[in-house]
């Protein structure tokens, strides 16, 4: 309640002994979130989070994420817990009705409590019937509901043929087969075909499928996105010398976005334990992006004096020493660097 601010006190304080099916919803407030869903603690965590979920889905809102919810006034076992909270999305998971809730996420600090949540999905998934596999919707829910259908579709390329006529004559039909078969041997010996086999595939955008559009162009070669295999592939077949020059580039992009998505996971992990804020022209403050947040306390580890980051499309130097930032124009804003509390 602390960081979300007061205009959020307020609000529960406007909402006492009004609230409904359980819950309160008021604004983000400072959180980096829309709103904000104030559970009145009845130690039935599934059926809460059950209402969270429809109440989420009901208003369209795309993600939520909870905390271990019972696990710290209510002193609930984090395993009964993670076993009821991971039930509750089970069911909902399983619901053909869900449309908008795309994402949902449960914030963990704690080691031990992260080994209990591991446990109860390993559970789930062996209980698992044949309907839909626990590791499945996890997956959809937890990292995000994929639009299957529709990027799959997206990630297949138009096939690119050019078509070459040869009339052989010849002074017998003998001759005329034997030049036919030397063509067809020539051909043969210049195709060649790779295929490309990785996870990170499934995260080509259309950033990546328009360099990979603009080679097939360009090059000799016709790619083709084998996506409903496990892990996903990409074919490349062509003349030799432009199947090698593309593959290339295809296991550029691949590692591009391993190395992105492994950047990005690190900064997640590392947000849980440090935040780094600026002030707000009222006087609040507010948190950087994962990147920015990992790239200011990998700075101040390594003992550096400044760093340039951007703010609101602005360039600033940041003074590790005095937690300064300043503009172009010599405007400075202050900075926060807040350690998160475990307890929290």
């Amino acid at each position: 309640m602390d960081a979300a601010g007061s205009q959020v006190a307020d609000e529960c304080a406007r909402y006492a002994g009004k609230y409904q099916n359980g819950f309160v919803t008021t604004h983000g407030g400072n959180l980096l979130c829309s709103k904000i869903i104030h559970l009145i603690t009845n130690n039935q965590v599934k059926s809460q989070v059950s209402k969270v979920l429809h109440e989420c889905e009901q208003r369209m809102y795309k993600s939520v994420a909870f905390p271990a919810i019972g696990t710290g006034q209510a002193g609930q076992s984090s395993a009964k817990v993670a076993d009821e909270m991971l039930d509750a999305v089970v069911e909902f998971a399983r619901q053909k009705s869900v449309q908008h809730l795309q994402t949902i996420k449960i914030v963990i600090f704690q080691t031990n409590m992260f080994t209990d949540f591991h446990e109860s999905m390993k559970k789930k998934d062996r209980d698992s019937s044949a309907m839909e596999s626990w590791e499945s919707m996890f997956k959809s829910f937890f990292e995000g509901r994929k639009q299957s259908s529709e990027k799959k579709k997206f990630m297949i390329l138009e096939k690119k043929v050019d078509i070459v006529t040869f009339q052989i004559c010849g002074e017998s039909q003998e001759k005329v087969d034997a030049t036919e078969t030397w063509i067809k041997d020539l051909i043969l010996k210049e195709q060649f075909e790779n295929i490309i086999s990785d996870e990170a595939i499934e995260s080509f955008d259309e950033t990546q499928i328009a360099d990979l559009e603009d080679l097939q162009r360009r090059k000799q070669v016709t790619i083709e996105f084998l996506n409903k295999l496990s892990p996903p592939q990409i074919k490349i077949t062509g003349i030799s010398r432009d199947v090698y020059s593309v593959s290339l580039k295809v296991q550029e992009m691949v590692q591009r976005i391993k190395s992105t998505e492994e950047e990005q996971s690190k900064a997640e992990l590392l947000h849980n334990l440090v935040e780094w804020r600026h002030a707000r022209s009222n006087g609040s403050f507010v948190a950087f992006d994962r990147l920015t947040n990992m790239q200011l306390e990998r700075a101040k580890m390594a003992k550096k004096q400044h760093l340039n980051v951007r703010i609101k499309n602005k360039n600033y130097r940041v003074d590790l020493n005095t937690l300064k930032a300043t503009d172009d124009q010599g405007k400075t804003k202050d900075l926060q660097r807040v350690i998160k509390d475990e307890g929290k």
